[in-house]
């Protein structure tokens, strides 16, 4: 497993498939979407590129409106295959971010199918992997956890939102914190 800390130079923030359609069904669903806008909320404050994706938007729809306006400005890239590193376009976009950015924060649904398979996918091409495990979910509890261990099994970090904010800070007394604080004493969208 990778002990690679996370900085804002190094990460790129992933937000997978969280669709009108599908979201609705997901275990918790409030949990993991308040999750996904408390990261790009902080991706936003500390410049860490966000890529976007949705799983055939003709059928399961477009992002949620939550999601839709803290991304606004970032065209997302829709895809047919399950995992992320699977799709051309996908990794041309990644890879157009460049070597330093060589870890990626997942997010989204379904943390059993698109999630876990973009993870493998990921560690395959030598990227470093944390997996915000609260900002994750699936239709169901099982197969939530099931994704989180699989991940991890992997060689993938399991994580919260917090710890991830918290590790890329690293102290108390940056604007950067200042600004995020707000959203973490009230992480209601």
């Amino acid at each position: 497993m990778t002990s690679h800390m996370l900085t804002p130079e190094n990460a790129i923030f992933l937000i997978i498939d969280l669709q009108e359609k599908l979201l609705p069904k997901v275990f918790e669903f409030e949990r993991a979407t308040t999750n996904c806008i408390l990261l790009i909320k902080f991706a936003r404050i500390t410049g860490i590129p966000l890529l976007v994706t949705t799983q055939y938007e003709r059928g399961l729809g477009p992002i949620v409106e939550e999601i839709k306006r803290e991304v606004s400005g970032i065209t997302s890239l829709d895809k047919v295959e399950f995992g992320c590193f699977d799709n051309d376009r996908f990794l041309e976009r990644i890879k157009d971010l460049g070597h330093a950015r060589n870890t990626v924060v997942l997010c989204g649904i379904e943390s059993h199918i698109c999630v876990t398979q973009t993870a493998l996918g990921a560690l395959k091409e030598g990227y470093n992997v944390h997996v915000a495990s609260d900002a994750t979910s699936s239709r169901t509890q099982w197969n939530w956890k099931v994704g989180l261990d699989r991940m991890s099994q992997a060689g993938a970090v399991k994580s919260s939102t917090e710890m991830i904010l918290y590790e890329i800070l690293r102290r108390s007394d940056s604007a950067e914190f200042k600004a995020i604080l707000p959203y973490l004493r009230n992480p209601s969208p």
